[in-house]
């Protein structure tokens, strides 16, 4: 049933589902030591298909592939790929608070796309939150430590990401993937994108790298948890709340990524990072506030 307000089931719903999201930065960088990054991401989409096509039978309505939607099936499961390759080539060459900040500038890149291709006007408000969150993206990028923990390249990946990400979402609003729904996206998502990532997986270097068991559990976490749980727990809550008020929330996860960061990993927090997140949020804000009504 769909609601006009935030509850308190919604509020704790989506604490929990960004608790995960930035919780999935940190699984990355760790089974990365395990599993070569882009191989690692393929076989999580692969596990992800049963995992996702298990929810749907369980929702009686199991997947249904129609030729109708083959060609934009395709393509959004194309970019979710790309958007991935990049994430954990990211994560496997920046920190984990740089990557998700960077990665979290999404919004600036699809309400871009939105204006030109969704007909979705850049109000004034919107106008300065994609400043603000523009300017804290340049500014993580343009300020790295000097302690080896991040790199150019890793924070491009991450820049990379962010638009794999936007376009996907700007695919998934066009009116054939909108039709689908948002749990049959999903599923084209992992279905498409996992032979795409382990076909390209060689070209990344050695598939295993230094395997532990610990490694194959975040495998897991992550393709149960992460994408069939959280995934499909934040679509829940974008058919239920309003859903200016479900993205507002996504400010949350590079704040809450960044101290995962500092205390799993030791990240240097600098003053530039601070910064950059608050910049990053309080965009995010105001490109996710609803227009005023008019009289």
């Amino acid at each position: 049933m769909r609601k006009d307000r935030l509850d308190g089931m919604g509020l704790a719903m989506l604490l929990g589902v960004q608790g995960v999201l930035a919780l999935n930065q940190v699984i990355i960088k760790l089974v990365n030591a395990g599993l070569q990054p882009v191989f690692f991401a393929g076989l999580r989409s692969l596990l992800a298909i049963g995992f996702v096509w298990a929810w749907l039978a369980w929702r009686g309505r199991p997947p249904r592939l129609r030729r109708a939607t083959l060609g934009a099936g395709l393509l959004i499961g194309t970019l979710f790929a790309a958007e991935f390759l990049f994430l954990f080539l990211a994560l496997d060459l920046t920190s984990v608070g740089r990557s998700a900040l960077i990665m979290y500038s999404m919004p600036v890149w699809y309400a871009i796309l939105a204006h030109f291709g969704l007909g979705e006007r850049i109000t004034p408000t919107k106008a300065a939150g994609l400043a603000l969150a523009f300017a804290g993206c340049a500014s993580a990028i343009l300020s790295r430590p000097d302690t080896g923990e991040a790199s150019l390249a890793g924070d491009l990946c991450a820049l990379g990401a962010a638009w794999g990400w936007a376009l996907t979402a700007f695919i998934a609003r066009r009116p054939v993937m909108r039709a689908e729904g948002p749990e049959m996206q999903l599923f084209w998502m992992v279905l498409v994108s996992a032979p795409i990532l382990l076909l390209a997986a060689p070209f990344f270097g050695p598939l295993i790298r230094d395997l532990h068991p610990a490694h194959i559990l975040g495998l897991l976490f992550q393709s149960s948890v992460v994408v069939a749980g959280g995934f499909i727990a934040w679509l829940w809550l974008l058919s239920v709340y309003p859903g200016a008020t479900v993205a507002a929330f996504s400010f949350l996860t590079p704040v809450l990524a960044v101290g995962l960061g500092a205390l799993v990993f030791g990240e240097t927090v600098t003053g530039s990072i601070l910064l950059a997140v608050i910049l990053v949020a309080a965009g995010i804000v105001l490109i996710n506030r609803p227009p005023r009504p008019t009289a």
